[in-house]
């Protein structure tokens, strides 16, 4: 299992995922990831480059255990701060609503996303007790 070289590029990921949740990426949803990947990566010249490699990259990527990929990455970046965890979920909430109406399998999407946000944030108090 390869993780992403930068907390971003995951990010970018998740984005992209949660498009895809219901089976299709409507123009909207693009248009919002294209916005977002000009904040994760302002020196980029060409985000809508970045967006469609990425795009190629996640259609290619075995789904088989997707949430452990997730919550594993999210490990993989321990120095991501509980509320950057949470800024990524109110982006992603932003993505899946882009289009104007939220389809179950995007809500599933999402609480599976936020139930791992928060095992994160459990992990992340587990490390400040010890």
């Amino acid at each position: 299992m390869k993780f992403h070289d930068t907390f971003g590029d995951f990010v970018l990921f998740l984005c992209i995922h949660v498009a895809y949740a219901d089976g299709l990426l409507h123009p909207a949803e693009e248009h919002v990831i294209i916005e977002t990947i000009s904040k994760l990566f302002p020196q980029e010249g060409n985000p809508k480059k970045k967006f469609d490699d990425a795009e190629i990259d996640y259609k290619k990527f075995d789904k088989s255990n997707l949430d452990e990929f997730i919550l594993l990455s999210f490990r993989n970046f321990n120095h991501v701060t509980f509320a950057q965890r949470y800024k990524i979920y109110t982006d992603m909430y932003d993505i899946v609503n882009a289009d104007g109406k939220v389809h179950e399998a995007e809500k599933k999407a999402m609480n599976a996303l936020k139930q791992i946000i928060d095992l994160g944030a459990h992990d992340l108090l587990g490390s400040a007790k010890s």
